[in-house]
Parts: structure tokens; C-alpha cells; sequence
């Protein structure tokens, strides 16, 4: 990886662990929210140690590009996830970064995890 691919996973995995550290440091507050958005307990229990052993892989370059991939893989699934409730009229709090974030979801959530899905492809760039 170049320097450029290089600090671009290791941004995308910084904002992979905040987001998992404050789903935990939020508790039962984190799977509240979860459920607003539609997500089943299993997952909405699961999803903070996902992302925080995704943004670790992506700070330490561990595993290559394939924790890249699925970073990528989670941001568009997250945003099908956001999408789903904006289309339904829902706009529950975010959640996205545990009790960080209270906003509604918008607009706004789509783009930045648009950037972020940006940021994962600039990390997949070739040496």
C-alpha cells in the first residue's frame, strides 16, 4: 500500500473504533436505538465488537486489503439500512456513534457514509 492508500485505512479504521467504543460505552442505550433502526438484538449486540475489531485490523494494516472490503461492505450496508427508513418516512436517532449521536437520521448520514465509502476506495489504491 502507498502512503496515501495507507492513511486512508487508517482514517476509515479510527472512525470504525469510535464508532464501536461509543456503542459500548452507551450499553443498553446502543441496542434501544439498534432496534429503532430495525436491527434484530443479535446484531445490534454483535455490531460494537465488529467494528471495533474492523477499525483495529484497518489502524494496524492487518489483513491487507480485506478489512478494507468489508469496511466498505458494512458503510453500504449501513447505508441500505438508512436509506430503508428515510424512504419509509422514519427518522429514529442515528445511533451511528452510540450515545454521541442523537440527531435524526437525514440526508446528511447517507453522504458522510458516502465519503467514508470514498475514503475505503481511496485505501484500496494500488502501490
Amino acid at each position: 500500500m502507498d502512503v496515501v492508500a495507507r492513511l486512508a485505512a487508517i482514517a476509515l479504521g479510527a472512525v470504525f473504533v469510535v464508532a464501536g467504543a461509543s456503542k459500548v460505552a452507551a450499553g443498553s442505550t446502543w441496542i434501544a436505538q439498534a432496534r429503532q433502526m430495525g436491527a434484530a438484538p443479535p446484531i445490534a449486540t454483535a455490531l460494537p465488537g465488529v467494528e471495533l475489531v474492523l477499525g483495529a485490523l484497518l489502524v494496524t494494516g492487518i489483513g491487507g486489503r480485506l478489512p478494507v472490503l468489508a469496511a466498505i461492505v458494512l458503510l453500504v450496508a449501513f447505508s441500505a439500512v438508512i436509506l430503508r427508513q428515510l424512504v419509509d418516512g422514519r427518522h429514529p436517532p442515528c445511533a451511528c456513534f452510540g450515545a454521541w449521536t442523537q440527531r435524526p437520521l437525514g440526508e446528511g448520514h447517507l453522504w458522510r457514509n458516502g465519503a467514508l465509502i470514498l475514503v475505503g476506495l481511496v485505501a484500496l489504491l494500488p502501490a
